[in-house]
């Protein structure tokens, strides 16, 4: 038997697995007091009313047989894909049809698997720090090579840091494809109107594929930040959007998500256009058979007039979070960045402790877990990731606990 010489080679757990165990290893070594939890991105509030009642409605027409429904549409059922339209892109002056929509389990299953599109030797670039998701599923199946000491051989990255205000240099030997996040995890900054007209504009000189993930677009608050890449002209003929309900709707749990893909997107392959529209069709009639039936008409609920309303209660008192979570430690002259435009902050660690060292100093001394800036790349050592997914009296402890352990 031969196995993924690739997958063997990488690291033994997932960062967040990775942390979990350092995590429970302390607790065994000397039981402390309440851990406070900024580290995962997983949410912590339960379901709007509008939502869950959506969702259990639609699980009890399960049960009979005039409600029940088998496997869903590959793409989405209808009364989802025209909410999504209705509600996420009019506004913003973006149309799209049915056909450009794929509704998913998850961004993350979308992030991963998107490449599959892409040839076996395809070139990728991916910002620095970066979700991990990115590198890895690429990394899995052998293209990028064998690793280094600071990635992997066939790997471009673009370090996104204070020094050049998150905005990447764009290289002239552009790759096939090209990650980008934006609110940005981990670092909670987001690109602009004009930032990202010119990476825009880049991708389409070169031939670049852009996969734009647009999971936290719904703690945009500030006017010249773009909610989705379409509303760049050009957009259209570069990139795939990949958006979730998770940190909006609170659908860590529940799972459910879409990826846009335009109809005009294409690549040339032996002397013909080939859409990668038809492309993401084929590869998902053969491998999901999609979203279940209850789950997305919580989907649905959670974009009308209602759930609209209550969910976006759960984005402001994540913000809250986030903004507590800023002033307090830039009161502290602890340097930091993000959590206007997203639930992340980003933060210098102080006493040039590296990222890993602050990560057991802060646990050790404040039993507050964030993530180590290290683990989403090179250009993340030095920086810290706390989340806004806790409640307002435990998130104030934390802070309180960092600044007097610091």
């Amino acid at each position: 038997m031969r196995i993924n010489r690739y997958l063997a080679g990488m690291n033994k757990a997932y960062l967040f697995a990775e942390i979990a165990n350092k995590v429970a290893d302390y607790v065994k070594e000397q039981p402390p007091r309440e851990i406070i939890r900024l580290g995962i991105g997983d949410v912590t509030r339960p379901l709007t009313p509008h939502v869950a009642q959506a969702f259990a409605d639609s699980a009890l027409k399960m049960g009979t047989p005039e409600g029940f429904h088998g496997y869903p549409p590959y793409e989405g059922y209808d009364f989802l894909l025209d909410a999504i339209i209705k509600n996420e892109y009019a506004p913003l002056g973006v149309t799209l049809g049915r056909d450009e929509i794929f509704v998913s389990d998850g961004a993350k299953s979308d992030t991963g698997n998107i490449q599959e599109l892409l040839s076996a030797d395809a070139k990728i670039a991916v910002t620095d720090p970066v979700y991990p998701v990115y590198v890895d599923s690429n990394a899995m199946v052998g293209r990028l090579g064998g690793k280094t000491e600071g990635g992997y051989e066939r790997l471009t990255t673009l370090p996104c840091t204070a020094e050049n205000g998150f905005m990447p240099a764009l290289p002239e030997n552009a790759p096939d494809a090209v990650y980008l996040c934006s609110p940005n995890n981990p670092t909670g900054t987001a690109f602009t109107y004009a930032q990202l007209k010119t990476i825009v504009d880049w991708a389409k000189a070169h031939g670049t594929l852009i996969i734009y993930d647009s999971a936290y677009k719904a703690y945009i608050t500030e006017k010249d930040v773009p909610h989705s890449i379409f509303e760049i002209e050009g957009a259209r003929d570069c990139a795939v959007e990949c958006c979730s309900f998770s940190k909006n709707a609170g659908f860590t749990g529940v799972r459910c998500a879409y990826t846009v893909i335009p109809r005009e997107l294409s690549a040339e392959l032996d002397g013909r256009l080939v859409r990668l529209n038809d492309l993401w069709r084929r590869r998902s009639e053969s491998r999901s058979n999609g979203v279940s039936f209850p789950v997305q008409c919580a989907a649905a609920a959670s974009l009308d007039e209602i759930g609209r309303r209550e969910t976006q209660g759960l984005v402001n008192g994540y913000l809250a979070n986030a903004r507590v979570i800023r002033e307090g430690l830039t009161k502290a002259g602890i340097a930091c960045y993000g959590g206007v435009n997203s639930p992340y902050v980003w933060l210098k660690t102080p006493g040039k402790l590296s990222s890993w060292e602050f990560f057991d100093a802060l646990l050790r001394r404040a039993q507050v877990v964030g993530t180590p800036g290290a683990g989403f790349g090179a250009a993340g050592e030095g920086y810290f990731r706390l989340t806004a997914f806790n409640s307002p009296e435990k998130t104030a402890e934390a802070v309180e606990r960092i600044v007097k352990a610091f």
